[in-house]
C-alpha cells in the first residue's frame, strides 16, 4: 500500500472511531450478505466473508457473530466452509440460518462441480454457532448460475419457504425437515406491478422502469402481510421491497427502502429482525479501510415501521445504533467481543477458539456499556501470548485517550499460542457504565502479540 493510501485509511478510521461511529459493526475481516436470527434471547449474525485484496467475489467461508446488545459482537470464526461441502469448489456467497424443532439450518449458494454452475446447499447443526455439516451430501436444488442468494422463512403454521434467484425469482416449498423440496421449483413474473420492471431479459431498449429485481430476496411476514426485500436497479444496488397477502404471492411493489448512497460498495443486501423492542435493519457497504465492491463490511440501522406497516426510507450511517444491553466485566469476556477496533484480526485455534491477534502499535479494541456498577473493581486478568518481544496493554475509559485504569506488561511466553494469564491492578477507580479501551503499545512495524481474553475482579 503506498504510505498516502496508508495514511488516508488510519486518519479515517480514527476520525469515525472519535465521533463514536460503530458501522461497521465488524472491523477485524470483510463481512458479507448479513443473515441474522434471534435465537434464546440473543442475536446471531450469519455473514459471507470477502478476502483481503480480492478483485472478484472470491470468497471461501461463512461467519458467525452473536451480541446481546447489538454494539459488541462476539466473533465465532467460520463454522462452514466450502470444504463442508465435497460438491462445492468456489464462491462461498450470500446464506441464511433459521432454527426449526432445535436444529439450525443454515442455506448457502456455491459453485457445483457437479453441474459447473451455481446451487444451493444446506448444512445442520444442533448449535447455532455449529460445527455445521452439509445435511444431505449434495445439493438442494443444482444446474442454474441464477441459483444464488437463498432465503427462508417458516409461516406461523410451521411450512417453510424457500426464495433464491438473480435475475429470476425462484422459489419452493420446504419439507418439515428442512432439508429437501415439497413442491416444484416456481418462477415469480416479473412485471411492473410486481417489482416495478420486468425481468431483465424482457426490459425494452429506452423504456425507464421504476425499478427492478436484481438479487439477494429476503423473505419476511408482519401483522399478516408478507414482505420480500431485495437488491433492486441492476448495478449499483439499492434496496427495494414488494409485498403480499400470502408467501407466493402476486407480489406488489412497494418502493424504495435503502436509496443509492455513497456507502462505498456497488452491491448491496439486507437482512432483519426484531429485538428487544426495536427493528434492525442490516446490509453491507465498503467502507471499512481497503474496503469496496469486493472487500465489503456489515452494517445495521434502527428502524422503526410506518403506521401502515410499511418500511420507512433507511439511510446509511456511521453512527450504527444504540446498545440495548450492558456487559458485565466481571464475567469472563472473550477479546474478540468488540464494538469497534482498530487494525486487529482475529484467529481460530482448535483449542482455544477464537482470539484477537496481528496486534501492532497503537492498535486498539473497544467494548461499550462495561458496567461497574456494583463496585470498583481491584484488578484485571488478561490472557496474552507472544513468541517473542510482549508490548504493553493500556486500558482506558471512554476513549483512546481516556483516563488510564491500568497498564498490563505482557512479557514474551515463547509461542505465539503458548498463552499466559497476566494480572494488575487498577490505578484508578472506575463505576458506573463506561465504554472501555484496550490499547496495544510496543515497538514499531512488528505484531506484538496475541489476546485471549479479560476479566475484572473487585
Amino acid at each position: 500500500m503506498k504510505v498516502t493510501q496508508f495514511l488516508l485509511s488510519t486518519f479515517v478510521c480514527a476520525i469515525s472511531t472519535s465521533l463514536g461511529a460503530q458501522n461497521p459493526i465488524v472491523q477485524t475481516c470483510f463481512t458479507t450478505d448479513p443473515a441474522p436470527l434471534v435465537h434464546d434471547g440473543k442475536v446471531y449474525l450469519y455473514t459471507g466473508h470477502d478476502e483481503d485484496k480480492a478483485d472478484f467475489f472470491w470468497m471461501q467461508e461463512w461467519r458467525v457473530y452473536s451480541s446481546e446488545d447489538m454494539v459488541n459482537w462476539t466473533d465465532h470464526g467460520s463454522p462452514l466452509a466450502l470444504e463442508s461441502f465435497d460438491w462445492a469448489d468456489d464462491r462461498a456467497w450470500a446464506g441464511q440460518c433459521v432454527e426449526h424443532k432445535g436444529k439450525f439450518y443454515w442455506y448457502i449458494c456455491a459453485h457445483s462441480k457437479i453441474t459447473n454452475a451455481m446451487a444451493i446447499g444446506v448444512a445442520v447443526s444442533d448449535s447455532p454457532t455449529g460445527p455445521f455439516v452439509d445435511a444431505i451430501g449434495k445439493p438442494l436444488a443444482d444446474g442454474s448460475w441464477d441459483y444464488i442468494d437463498p432465503s427462508v422463512m417458516i409461516d406461523d403454521d410451521g411450512q417453510g419457504y424457500i426464495y433464491w434467484g438473480n435475475p429470476e425469482v425462484y422459489y419452493a416449498l420446504l419439507n418439515d425437515d428442512m432439508i429437501s423440496l415439497k413442491s416444484e421449483i416456481e418462477i415469480i413474473p416479473q412485471c411492473e406491478e410486481s417489482f416495478g420492471g420486468p425481468n431483465i431479459k424482457l426490459r425494452k431498449e429506452g423504456v425507464k422502469y421504476k425499478d427492478c429485481y436484481t438479487e439477494g430476496p429476503w423473505l419476511h411476514k408482519r401483522n399478516n402481510k408478507y414482505f420480500l426485500l431485495y437488491a433492486a436497479g441492476g448495478v449499483p444496488e439499492h434496496i427495494a421491497y414488494s409485498s403480499s397477502d400470502t408467501p407466493v404471492g402476486p407480489w406488489k411493489y412497494e418502493g424504495e427502502i435503502m436509496p443509492l448512497q455513497n456507502t462505498g460498495s456497488f452491491t448491496n443486501h439486507c437482512g432483519l429482525i426484531d429485538y428487544k423492542g426495536n427493528s434492525y435493519f442490516f446490509y453491507h457497504t465498503g467502507k471499512l479501510p481497503e474496503g469496496g465492491g469486493f472487500g465489503r463490511s456489515v452494517a445495521v440501522e434502527e428502524f422503526t415501521y410506518n403506521d401502515d406497516n410499511t418500511f420507512p426510507i433507511i439511510n446509511a450511517t456511521d453512527k450504527g445504533v444504540s446498545p440495548v444491553g450492558k456487559l458485565d466485566p466481571y464475567k469472563r469476556v472473550e477479546a474478540e467481543t468488540i464494538a469497534f477496533s482498530k487494525g486487529v484480526k482475529s484467529e481460530p485455534n482448535q483449542k482455544t477458539g477464537i482470539y484477537i491477534s496481528d496486534i501492532h502499535n497503537d492498535e486498539f479494541i473497544m467494548v461499550r456499556e462495561v458496567d461497574f456498577t456494583k463496585k470498583s473493581p481491584k484488578k484485571i486478568d488478561v490472557s496474552v501470548a507472544s513468541a517473542l518481544r510482549g508490548g504493553l496493554i493500556e486500558v482506558r475509559a471512554d476513549s483512546i485517550n481516556g483516563e488510564l485504569l491500568t497498564e498490563i506488561n505482557v512479557p514474551g511466553t515463547g509461542g505465539w499460542e503458548n498463552w499466559q494469564t497476566i494480572s494488575a491492578r487498577l490505578d484508578k477507580k472506575i463505576t458506573g457504565c463506561h465504554d472501555l479501551y484496550f490499547v496495544f503499545k510496543g515497538r514499531k512495524g512488528c505484531k506484538l502479540f496475541n489476546f485471549d481474553y479479560w476479566q475484572f475482579y473487585n
